[in-house]
């Protein structure tokens, strides 16, 4: 069998998804915009969702987690009156309710119930996996399982008015793994019917916001250690370097972790985590990883 080529392109783009292309769309329109088997996104955003999706291409790709890991921001319109089969406009409509919305008693209830470490049911029309399918995959064939709440964090949630006496805005940030859908239909429930959500976009990931994203066919590629910008930074000098290259346990640094580690020169050299008292260890180790480019 022969051997895949290994990657030569390698960095982060910081796409702005547009509606109506799944992440994956992206990944191949990345792909055969550079010439690069390897890439893969970090953090799925719905179909017709818009706004920050981070891509990674060659070695970077083995950094996503890290960034998948990073709390993300959210912009949408919350409809009230009306449920649907996926929580959001592009499902079938389920329900119906007669609803006032009082502006000052949803900010209430959002504030109580829906801000802070919070415990969320995932949608079933989500790429979560249980049983080693994703749910979106079940619903489809329409059936529905039971799924254990998880923990999330929302730390901050603000409501305005529209123009429509029934739709609200939405501006949230929340911990990575949390539905904005979810969150909408929650409300609905909290204020005596129901709702769904519409016009989502993704307004950041971490450090990285709309104004640096760009189209999947021109956005540019930042550096391993640029994607990395979110995480402490440790710079080491050159025998702590070598160590670093291959793979060697490091007395601790300051902090929880995970740190990226840099050279004198600032590239990155590894990402590295906690390991047992007084020694970290390495997650993933890049150096070199580039110089086949």
């Amino acid at each position: 069998m022969a051997r895949r080529r290994p990657p030569t392109v390698h960095g982060l783009a910081v796409v702005d998804k547009p509606g109506g292309m799944t992440s994956h769309d992206v990944v191949n329109q990345m792909r055969r915009r550079l010439g690069e088997r390897r890439v893969g996104h970090a953090g799925t955003l719905d179909p017709d969702a818009t706004g920050v999706l981070l891509v990674g291409v060659g070695s970077v790709t083995r950094l996503m987690r890290f960034l998948t890991a990073q709390g993300k921001r959210y912009t949408a319109e919350i409809v009230f009156g009306v449920e649907t089969s996926t929580l959001d406009a592009a499902g079938e409509v389920t329900a119906r309710h007669d609803m006032v919305i009082d502006l000052d008693h949803a900010r209430s209830l959002a504030a109580a119930h829906l801000t802070g470490s919070i415990m969320q049911v995932p949608p079933m029309v989500s790429a979560l996996k249980v049983g080693g399918r994703r749910l979106h995959e079940l619903a489809r064939e329409g059936i529905e399982i039971d799924r254990e709440p998880r923990p999330v964090t929302v730390y901050d949630l603000s409501l305005a008015s529209t123009d429509d006496p029934l739709v609200l805005s939405l501006d949230m940030s929340c911990s990575a793994g949390t539905y904005v859908r979810s969150v909408a239909a929650d409300l609905g429930r909290l204020l005596g019917g129901g709702a769904h959500l519409r016009a989502l976009r993704r307004t950041a990931v971490g450090s990285f916001s709309e104004a640096e994203a760009r189209p999947p066919d021109d956005a540019p590629l930042l550096s391993a250690a640029e994607s990395m910008r979110g995480l402490p930074r440790v710079v080491v000098g050159e025998a702590d370097a070598e160590l670093v290259r291959r793979g060697s346990l490091l007395p601790s640094f300051d902090g929880a972790g995970p740190w990226a580690v840099v050279d004198g020169g600032g590239e990155l050299l590894a990402i590295y985590e906690p390991f047992r008292p007084g020694l970290v260890k390495p997650a993933v180790v890049i150096a070199g990883a580039f110089d086949q480019s």
